[in-house]
């Protein structure tokens, strides 16, 4: 089925604001029935998720500050693409910096879009696990606190309403469904994932 008759087309794009990595823009679009209307949203650069499971089945998460809402809150480790930077290196690159974990085998679980009604971003969501424990390399301003939570505790924040990140709700679905073997994961040692993605497989 054509999806031709949803579709509505940028007329006259226009930039209004260019931050450190947003980029909020006000286009005129044409929509289906030939009217026009505004459309706000921000541009992002793209941002991956990691699920890191300890061997004792534990998950490492992160409790930060998220000003716009001024309250902390639970996530898995997350943080966006830099220029150029490939997805799973990014992933890499974040487990360490924000938790100090390294991780011997890697698995891409699936895309996701965060919030499409108002800005492109795109989430790869990473699983992670044979964990090596080390520092954090935390970037300047940044102020977070890591720790271990059980899936069936996770479960419950969920259940009560309490675990309210997106993204972190989306990894938990996806553990649970790969723990059920409803859901598969492609598990890639981290030698082996860097050595197929230089090469272009």
């Amino acid at each position: 089925m054509s999806d031709e008759h949803l579709i509505e087309r940028p007329l006259r794009p226009a930039q209004v604001w260019q931050g450190r990595f947003l980029d909020v823009r006000c286009d005129v679009a044409r929509l289906p029935d030939g009217s026009e209307a505004t459309r706000e949203y921000i541009v992002h650069p793209g941002a991956v998720m990691v699920v890191p499971i300890t061997d004792d089945g534990r998950l490492v998460m992160e409790r930060q500050c998220r000003y716009p809402l001024q309250t902390v809150l639970l996530e898995f480790p997350a943080g966006k693409i830099d220029p150029g930077e490939p997805r799973w290196r990014c992933a890499q690159r974040e487990l360490l910096e924000e938790t100090g974990y390294r991780a011997r085998e890697w698995a891409c679980a699936a895309l996701m879009h965060n919030a499409p009604a108002y800005s492109n971003e795109l989430i790869e969501i990473w699983f992670a696990r044979g964990l090596e424990p080390g520092q954090q390399q935390l970037d300047h301003g940044e102020f977070l606190d890591v720790c271990l939570v059980d899936e069936a505790e996770l479960d419950r924040l969920a259940a009560r309403g309490e675990l309210t990140d997106a993204k972190s709700l989306i990894g938990l679905l996806w553990l649970q469904k790969w723990r059920a073997g409803l859901w598969e994961l492609q598990w890639q040692s981290a030698q082996d994932l860097a050595s197929d993605r230089s090469s272009g497989a």
